[in-house]
C-alpha cells in the first residue's frame, strides 16, 4: 500500500494486512490544513482491589483511636477475626478532586486533578492495576482479570485507555479451568500465529507512513505502534500458555445465585481460586451498585437512593444494611485467602487486598476522607492509621507503597508526594 501523500490524507485511510484491515487515528495530516494545530524464585505477590462506588457511611466504619488498640466500630466488627491482618486508613483522598461520580475515573491511576475536571475532555494515565500487571502478570496464564462493569477509566493502560470489564461469571471460569479439545487447542495456536503475521505486516507500512507526517501525527502514531507491540507481547504469551493443561479443580461453575450477595459471594469464590491456582497475580473487582430490590438483607431502597440519605435515620439504616453486606462478603474472601496455603503460609501473606471507594461521603457526593482499608501483603499492620482529616495524605502515596511491596521499583506514582512509611 503507498503513502507517498503530497496532500491531505484521507480521513477513512486504513493499514491492510492480507483480509485484515486496522483504522488509523485522527491524524493532523487529515484534517483541512486550517484546523492542524519480580525474582521468579520469590514468593508469588498479588494485588485484589474491591472497588465500590458509592462511599462508606462513615461513623460506621472510622475508629475512633489510632493504633493497633483501637475499637471495633459497626463496620469493623464483621471482620474483626482478621484484627493484625489489615490496616485502616483515615483522612486519605486524591487532594483537589471534584465532589462527583466522575472521581471512580482516576480512582486507581492518582492522575492530576485538572485531567478529570471536564466530562468531555477526561485524561487518565496507568492505573494501580496495570502498573502491577506490567510487573507480574507475565508470570501467569492471564496477566490481570477486570470483573463487573469497569466504570469508564477504573482499570486503565499507561496510554490511559479503559479497559473493559469482564461481567460473565462463566465465561471468567471457562477462561481460566476449562480446557479445550486437543483440536480447539491447535485451532486457537494457528490464530495466534496468524495474528503475529498480520501485526508484523501493519508495522511494515506504519514505518512507510511515518515518512509523510508530521510531528504531532508521528506521535499518534507511535502511541499505535505501543498499542501493537503490546498486542505482539500478549499473543506471544497466549500462545505460549494454550498449549500448557488449565488447573484441575473440583469446583464446577455454580448456577447464578439470582440476588446480589449470592451472586457477590460467586465472584469472590471465584477470585479466590483464581489466586489459590495462581491463574492471575492482579484482579480488580468493581462491585455494582444495587437497585430498588431487595437484594439485601433489611433493604427497600436501591443502594444509590440510600446512599444519598441526607443525614436521615431511616435512610442511613438502609445504606447501612448495604455496606454490612459489603464487609461480610470482604470476611468471607479474607477467610478463604486464609485457610488457603502456600509455602506453608497463608496466601493472603502475597497477597495485598485494596478495599476502598472513590468517595467518601456518598451522600454528598464528596472525594475526601475516602474509606481505605488494605489487607494482607504481608505488612507489620498497624491497625489504625489516621491522618488529618481536614488535609489528607496523597492516597497515591498508599500506592507507592503498594507497589513497593510487590517488589516493584516506585518512587512515584500518580500524584504522589512520597511513600507511605506508616506500613511496616
Amino acid at each position: 500500500m503507498p503513502f507517498a501523500y503530497r496532500g491531505r490524507m484521507p480521513r477513512r485511510l486504513f493499514l491492510k494486512a492480507g483480509a485484515i484491515s486496522i483504522g488509523l487515528p485522527l491524524l493532523d495530516a487529515m484534517l483541512p490544513a486550517g484546523l492542524i494545530g519480580q525474582d521468579a524464585a520469590a514468593a508469588p505477590k498479588r494485588l485484589v482491589v474491591l472497588q465500590r462506588p458509592l462511599g462508606t457511611y462513615a461513623p460506621h466504619f472510622f475508629p475512633e483511636r489510632a493504633g493497633p488498640a483501637y475499637e471495633a466500630t459497626r463496620y469493623l466488627r464483621l471482620i474483626d477475626a482478621h484484627r493484625g491482618k489489615f490496616t485502616v486508613f483515615s483522612g486519605m483522598s486524591h487532594l483537589g478532586y471534584p465532589n462527583d461520580h466522575r472521581t471512580e475515573f482516576a480512582l486507581l491511576s492518582g492522575v492530576h486533578p485538572d485531567m478529570i475536571r471536564r466530562m468531555d475532555d477526561m485524561r487518565n494515565t496507568v492505573t494501580l492495576d496495570q502498573e502491577m500487571a506490567e510487573a507480574v502478570g507475565r508470570q501467569t496464564r492471564i496477566p490481570y482479570l477486570l470483573l463487573g462493569p469497569m466504570h469508564d477509566g477504573l482499570s486503565s493502560n499507561r496510554r490511559g485507555v479503559s479497559l473493559p470489564g469482564n461481567t460473565r461469571r462463566a465465561d471468567v471460569f471457562a477462561r481460566l479451568f476449562v480446557d479445550g479439545t486437543p483440536a480447539e487447542t491447535a485451532r486457537e495456536i494457528r490464530r495466534l500465529r496468524d495474528g503475529r503475521s498480520i501485526l508484523d505486516g501493519v508495522r511494515d507500512q506504519l514505518r512507510m507512513l511515518e515518512r509523510d507526517t508530521g510531528a504531532a501525527d508521528r506521535r499518534r502514531l507511535d502511541l499505535l505502534a505501543s498499542s501493537i507491540r503490546e498486542a505482539e507481547r500478549d499473543l506471544a504469551q497466549d500462545e505460549e500458555w494454550a498449549a500448557r493443561p488449565k488447573p484441575r479443580i473440583s469446583a464446577r461453575p455454580e448456577p447464578d445465585a439470582g440476588e446480589w450477595v449470592g451472586q457477590s459471594r460467586q465472584w469472590f469464590d471465584l477470585i479466590h481460586l483464581a489466586l489459590e491456582t495462581d491463574s492471575t497475580r492482579v484482579i480488580v473487582h468493581r462491585t455494582p451498585e444495587q437497585p430498588a430490590a431487595p437484594t439485601a438483607p433489611g433493604t427497600r431502597l436501591g443502594e444509590h437512593d440510600a446512599s444519598h440519605h441526607g443525614r436521615d435515620p431511616s435512610k442511613i439504616e438502609q445504606v447501612a444494611a448495604f455496606e454490612e453486606a459489603h464487609f461480610r462478603l470482604l470476611d468471607h474472601l479474607l477467610r478463604k485467602l486464609t485457610d488457603s496455603t502456600e509455602g506453608g503460609r497463608p496466601v493472603l501473606d502475597n497477597t495485598q487486598v485494596l478495599f476502598l471507594s472513590n468517595m467518601g461521603d456518598g451522600s454528598a457526593h464528596a472525594s475526601n476522607n475516602l474509606p481505605v482499608l488494605l489487607a494482607g501483603g504481608g505488612y507489620r499492620h498497624p491497625g489504625h492509621v489516621a491522618f488529618d482529616r481536614a488535609r489528607n495524605q496523597p492516597l497515591s502515596n498508599l500506592y507507592v507503597r503498594v507497589l513497593q511491596q510487590a517488589g516493584i521499583r516506585a518512587e512515584s506514582f500518580g500524584s504522589s508526594t512520597g511513600t507511605l512509611s506508616e506500613l511496616g
